[in-house]
C-alpha cells in the first residue's frame, strides 16, 4: 500500500494501517524522543503517548501543510520537551546522585547518532556548523530559543534569525 493510501487507511479508523505506521516509523521516534529525554524507560512510555496521539488526531493531519513523517516527528518533539519541561521531571533530575549523571551535551557522536536514527544525517551534514548547532539544541535537544542563545553566547535575535535560515535552508535541500 502506498504512503498516500495507508495515511488516508489511517484517517478512517483502519487499525491495520495504524500497525503498519507503527512498524514503519516507531523506531525513528523512538530515536528522536530518546535523543531528547536520554531515558529508555521515558522515551517508551513517550512513545507509546505519541502513537496515541497520532491515532487520535490522524484525521488533522493535512498533506498540504507538510510530509506525514514531519507531523509524526513534530508529535514526538513536542511530548518530548513537554517531559523533559514538566515539573516532574525536573524534581527526578535534581534528585539524581552526582555519580549518575552523564553530561549529554559534550557527547560528540550524540548529534550524528540522532540524526543518522531518523534518517536525515546526510541532509543535515551538508549544513553550515552553525547551523548544525542550532538545530541539534532546538530540536534534538529541546532546548529554547533563550537557553540556546545562553548556550551559544548569542544574542536571542541572532538566534532566530539564523534558525529561520537554517530550517529554510535545510527546507531547500529536503525539495531537491
Amino acid at each position: 500500500m502506498q504512503q498516500d493510501g495507508l495515511i488516508l487507511e489511517l484517517q478512517n479508523g483502519n487499525e491495520k494501517a495504524f500497525e503498519r505506521i507503527y512498524e514503519l516509523y516507531s523506531e525513528s521516534v523512538y530515536g528522536i524522543i530518546y535523543s531528547i529525554v536520554h531515558d529508555e524507560t521515558i522515551a517508551e512510555e513517550i512513545m507509546q503517548d505519541v502513537f496515541l496521539k497520532i491515532w487520535e488526531n490522524a484525521a488533522s493531519y493535512n498533506s498540504s501543510k507538510g510530509r506525514f513523517f514531519t507531523w509524526i516527528l513534530n508529535i514526538a518533539r513536542n511530548a518530548s520537551i513537554d517531559q523533559i519541561r514538566s515539573k516532574s521531571h525536573k524534581n527526578k533530575q535534581k534528585n539524581l546522585a552526582a555519580d549518575n549523571f552523564v553530561d549529554i551535551l559534550e557527547n560528540k557522536s550524540h548529534f550524528s547518532s540522532t540524526t543518522d536514527a531518523i534518517g536525515i544525517s546526510k541532509y543535515i551534514n551538508v549544513l553550515k556548523p552553525i547551523c548544525k548547532k542550532l538545530i541539534d539544541l532546538l530540536f534534538f535537544k529541546g532546548f529554547t530559543q533563550k537557553e540556546t542563545a545562553e548556550e551559544l553566547e548569542m544574542p536571542l535575535g541572532t538566534v532566530k534569525t539564523k534558525n529561520r535560515a537554517c530550517i529554510n535552508k535545510l527546507r531547500e535541500i529536503l525539495a531537491e
